[in-house]
């Protein structure tokens, strides 16, 4: 059974537009050229509720490929050239793992 993974970052106010850009020139290209794009549901920008969030959902195969893919990602060069870059901006993290409803699409 898949496994989701909601990534929710909050950016300091004010902030949003140089993550933005960051993630544009930095973050997006590293995950592509690592191949780590592969797994990514989708990116999301905060419009209602509380603002100024970053959310990200990954889809794995199970808990086993979801912790290998994190090992791998934190331990590619081009990657954690952007790391350092983005926390500076972000207040907090919440991190939740998901399982499909046994109803319903499954992206």
């Amino acid at each position: 059974m898949s496994v989701y993974e909601k990534r929710t970052y909050c950016v300091t106010v004010g902030r949003m537009a140089e993550a933005l850009q960051l993630y544009t020139e930095h973050g997006w290209p590293a995950l592509e050229a690592g191949g780590f794009s592969e797994k990514l549901v989708g990116y999301f920008v905060s419009d209602t509720g509380p603002l100024h969030q970053l959310i990200h959902i990954w889809r794995f195969d199970d808990d086993s490929d979801r912790r290998d893919f994190w090992k791998r990602l934190f331990a590619d060069d081009k990657f954690m050239q952007f790391a350092p870059k983005i926390r500076p901006l972000i207040q907090s993290q919440e991190v939740q793992l998901m399982l499909s409803a046994p109803w319903g699409p499954r992206p």
